[in-house]
């Protein structure tokens, strides 16, 4: 078992395949928490303290239906592999491993964005994808195409926070990417705000939304009127985002994720 002060790292059983196990420990929390990642598909368990990770494996195990069925119930991966069809932006492109390609630009973008519509569902398919080249080994292709979609998505939200902030005359102290799987985005009482990088998927439109909604939280720090006035002021139909968001937010963590072998 592999570990450090607060996390450790195990293998369960669930419906005869082994599943990898994170044991996290959070003074915050009261009782022991279950949860499934749906990026890595592997269980994460958050303890009280360390004291009780000698007992969070028994506790994964008693509740090993209620695993299996939530990774049953998570859409189907989508590897960053030669051939896989991605959404950038909320368009389709197809991933094709350059062998020719030049190292100075591992990936890039090749031929015309195709105008999908932005309220179907991201996995609906086109006659024309654009390609997203990359250059280099076949092995490397998952970790050149994440960095760049990190990279794009920083650009894009830290853009579009730095001009919403500015609209609301203020400005955040740091903006942060992770890849977190309950939320799109969070403010912090200390003007810090985080984004989920995933949304380099969602249509413009989608991602606008939610970095107004964050910007916002820098002058109010709530759900109240004020704040959603804050809000319309920057985005013209707040609905079409949310319910994008709803319907779609759950498949975007497929994009990237290994198959459960």
């Amino acid at each position: 078992m592999a570990k450090n002060n607060t996390t450790q790292r195990a293998t369960m059983m669930v419906a005869g395949r082994e599943v990898g196990v994170v044991l996290k420990a959070n003074k915050r929390a009261r009782r022991m928490i279950l949860k499934v990642d749906p990026v890595r598909r592997e269980v994460t368990i958050t303890s009280p303290s360390i004291r009780g990770f000698s007992n969070a494996l028994a506790f994964a195990q008693k509740h090993e239906a209620w695993v299996a069925e939530r990774l049953e119930d998570l859409p189907e991966p989508v590897p960053f592999v030669d051939g896989a069809i991605i959404p950038v932006r909320g368009e389709p492109h197809v991933i094709v491993h350059d062998r020719e390609g030049r190292a100075r630009a591992p990936v890039r973008i090749e031929g015309p964005q195709i105008n999908a519509d932005p309220d179907l569902p991201l996995f609906a398919t086109s006659d024309g994808p654009a390609r997203l080249l990359v250059s280099g080994d076949a092995a490397h292709i998952n970790r050149r195409v994440t960095d760049w979609l990190k990279r794009e998505a920083r650009r894009d939200l830290e853009d579009a926070t730095l001009a919403h902030a500015a609209a609301y005359g203020t400005s955040p102290a740091r903006i942060t990417l992770r890849d977190t799987a309950s939320r799109w985005g969070s403010c912090s009482t200390s003007r810090v705000i985080n984004y989920s990088w995933r949304l380099i998927f969602a249509p413009p439109y989608a991602l606008d939304y939610v970095v107004a909604h964050e910007a916002a939280h820098l002058i109010e720090h709530n759900h109240g009127p004020n704040f959603w006035r804050l809000v319309k002021t920057r985005i013209d139909d707040i609905e079409r985002a949310k319910i994008w968001l709803t319907e779609n937010g759950a498949a975007l963590h497929r994009y990237g994720a290994d198959p459960i072998s």
